[in-house]
């Protein structure tokens, strides 16, 4: 990984839909060399995927809440159910396991309240939640979408 590489990587975070002859022209690589590196970012795993993101008032979602979850037992199979049921549920669209009071933070978005509530009632119906613990998000201050390049 030298500077034209986290070069590349800067660009695509920003601009996913760069075609390979503009992203050469902003890393000072001709388009070959350009498509050879990026073909290894990618076979390398430095480039998981690509993905277009929404504007969530565009698509009727409206609310967004940051849920801390505990569970009653930590056992491999419960862990395994509950995140099973987590990657089920389209409403989270961000799961983190946490040191802390609680287990898991979520992120979760909805249309409105009730889309919330039936959320949280089916969050109830897995055996192993103890407690959730709901913030609503009152307003971003930041949408930092670009990862830091460390490498």
């Amino acid at each position: 990984m030298d500077k034209i590489d986290r070069h590349i990587l800067a660009v695509l975070q920003n601009e996913g839909r760069i075609s390979t002859a503009d992203l050469a022209d902003r890393v000072g690589l001709s388009p070959s060399p350009c498509a050879r590196r990026l073909k290894r970012l990618e076979d390398d795993g430095y480039i998981e995927d690509y993905q277009a993101n929404l504007n969530k008032n565009h698509v009727g979602i409206t609310m967004t809440f940051f849920v801390e979850v505990s569970l009653n037992r930590h056992q491999e199979e419960t862990i395994e159910v509950f995140e099973s049921a987590l990657l089920d549920m389209d409403e989270v669209i961000n799961a983190h396991i946490v040191s802390g009071r609680y287990d898991y933070l979520l992120e979760v978005v909805s249309k409105n309240l009730a889309g919330y509530e039936a959320f949280t009632n089916k969050l109830h119906r897995i055996k192993s939640v103890k407690d959730i613990h709901t913030h609503l998000a009152v307003r971003k201050i930041a949408d930092k979408r670009a990862l830091p390049i460390y490498v």
